[in-house]
């Protein structure tokens, strides 16, 4: 998958504010896309946003990433992750 996309046809394009963001590729740049689109998730739009994700991302591929990150990804959404997941509980930040 070395396919360029508009990805703010997909997720808001104020999460990739600092870049251009229809010169992402979706597969070079997962480190980046993935934990952009769920940086401002909330309760209520985690299972769309993770939804969007699952068309263009595997589940490994999602959490690895988010584990990975140096984005300002909130724990809440992290727990989110590895509940739907079914996977050990990971935080980006310690309590």
């Amino acid at each position: 998958m070395n396919k360029s996309v508009n990805i703010a046809t997909i997720f808001p394009k104020h999460l990739f504010w600092d870049m251009d963001h229809s010169k992402l590729n979706l597969s070079k740049d997962k480190a980046i896309i993935i934990p952009r689109a769920l940086f401002a998730t909330t309760p209520e739009t985690f299972e769309t946003d993770i939804l969007k994700l699952e068309e263009l991302y595997s589940t490994k591929d999602i959490v690895k990433y988010l584990k990975a990150t140096t984005e300002n990804i909130s724990n809440k959404v992290c727990v989110s992750v590895s509940k739907r997941y079914k996977v050990k509980p990971f935080l980006r930040f310690s309590l």
